[in-house]
């Protein structure tokens, strides 16, 4: 049914939820997994408040800061599917939306199955602040599993 997975996380309980459902799927039908977490392009707010806190270097602190934190979701994410049996290539897509990156790289790696998380907002809330899952449901050329 499907060969390869790309499950999309950001290293939130919701998040390695919609791992744990994408491995154990991946397991049950034979397919690889492409993990991916992105992290976005800096923000002039955060550099502002980095540099209020004595940070010489912003920009580079964040970027330093955020690969780590990247590395560190994806390690996690290896592990488990190690424990699960399941190959799995982990990835990191620095200075980019998540939406666009996670629609980018499941088609770019030949992923026929894309799996993310959502909070499900509604009303105002959705509208505020957006969701990414919805976006990729949008401009998906495949099959999206949405775990909540």
């Amino acid at each position: 049914m499907y060969r390869h997975i790309l499950i999309a996380t950001d290293g939130s309980e919701l998040a390695h939820r919609a791992l744990v459902h994408g491995l154990a799927l991946a397991k049950s039908v034979g397919a690889r997994v492409t993990a991916l977490t992105v992290t976005e392009q800096w923000a002039a707010g955060d550099m502002a408040s980095r540099a209020e806190r004595g940070d010489k270097h912003p920009v580079e602190d964040y970027e330093r800061d955020e690969k780590a934190r990247a590395r560190r979701i994806l390690d996690i994410a290896q592990a488990k599917a190690q424990e699960m049996g399941v190959a799995c290539e982990a990835l990191h897509e620095a200075d980019s939306g998540p939406s666009e990156a996670i629609l980018r790289i499941a088609e770019a790696r030949g992923c026929d199955l894309i799996v993310v998380s959502t909070h499900a907002r509604t009303g105002l809330a959705r509208i505020v602040i957006g969701s990414q899952s919805s976006e990729v449901i949008v401009g998906a050329k495949v099959p999206v599993l949405v775990c909540r």
